[in-house]
């Protein structure tokens, strides 16, 4: 069996704080034995559960790889009981070009997993995560917001799973996270997720969709940095009380939850992120983009619950989402 070539440039097991790279070789026009390097911290106190933090899986969602930075800048060995691995662009190709996907192969990270070590660089890197770094670790987070085309409310996530002392487990740690809003998430096809492999392998896992829009605000990243600390709070990493407010509880049911462009065409949004839609509302316009004189299409809401995602480009494709529907719990 072919071996991953990643190797990192420092301990995982050792007690203290080590900041430094998952170093994958990458030969190519410009660097004829270059290297692809992935920033890693790993915090370890000692004895304890193993918390696994991660965030650029894609590259231009930026809540996760702020509030990680801090992290791993300020974390003190001393306050944490048990380990903190932190990856905070786990695409760094991706992250470096503030593109979803990453520049090099094209890879979508979160539909690489698991991963091969004989792969693409998206592939190595997801192999080398979900072999040797899932596999240290108890419980889970992986940041994610909606990138340069789409904007949600902020909330934290877990799956409905098949185990049910698993999923008990996630939506409690996902409850302890503690964003403004709390979602059973539907994922629309969850084959070569990070979540996915990490959940098949028996952990406990939370996501997040934090804002978007290719950028962040004060508020998402709050929300992030409180998350963080609440969730190693929460796994006994840390000590301390986590600070707590009311959030709402969200479900996304099934399918109808999405409504998608059938259509190139000028968006005109008819409700805004929060609002109360109905079954069949219409919740855009879309107007032609190539010509005048013609009437706009009507996008509609298929459940009733609030708008909790949007497009954000004002052009949108044939096949984009246009809005997300949840249903409040």
């Amino acid at each position: 069996m072919t071996s991953n070539p990643i190797t990192p440039t420092i301990p995982l097991d050792k007690p203290g704080a080590h900041h430094g790279f998952l170093r994958l070789p990458y030969s190519r026009d410009d660097s004829a034995w270059g290297s692809v390097m992935v920033p890693i911290t790993v915090i370890n106190g000692g004895d304890g559960p193993t918390a696994l933090l991660t965030g650029g899986n894609h590259g231009d969602e930026y809540e996760g790889p702020i509030a990680l930075q801090e992290l791993a800048a300020t974390l003190d060995p001393a306050e944490v009981t048990g380990r903190v691995i932190i990856l905070p662009m786990m695409n760094q190709p991706a992250f470096a070009a503030g593109r979803r996907c990453s520049p090099i192969d094209g890879g979508n990270m979160n539909r690489s997993f698991p991963g091969s070590p004989g792969g693409t660089v998206t592939q190595k890197i997801a192999h080398y995560i979900a072999t040797e770094l899932v596999p240290l670790a108890d419980i889970v987070l992986d940041y994610h917001s909606g990138g340069r085309t789409l904007d949600f409310l902020p909330f934290a996530a877990a799956h409905i799973l098949p185990d049910k002392k698993q999923e008990a487990a996630c939506m409690a740690a996902m409850e302890a996270f503690n964003a403004p809003y709390s979602m059973k998430m539907l994922e629309i096809d969850s084959r070569g997720m990070f979540d996915t492999e990490v959940e098949e392998q028996g952990k406990v896992f939370v996501t997040t969709e934090l804002g978007g829009a290719g950028t962040s605000t004060a508020k998402s990243v709050a929300v992030a940095r409180k998350g963080a600390r609440n969730l190693l709070i929460h796994a006994g990493i840390l000590a301390g009380e986590p600070e707590m407010a009311e959030t709402v509880m969200l479900d996304m049911p099934d399918g109808r939850c999405f409504t998608f462009s059938e259509t190139n065409a000028l968006l005109e949004p008819l409700v805004d992120l929060g609002d109360e839609v109905t079954e069949g509302q219409p919740i855009a316009r879309l107007w032609p983009s190539d010509r005048s004189g013609q009437s706009a299409s009507t996008a509609h809401a298929q459940l009733g619950g609030i708008l909790t995602a949007r497009h954000v480009p004002g052009l949108v494709k044939m096949g984009d989402c246009i809005g997300v529907v949840a249903q409040v719990v």
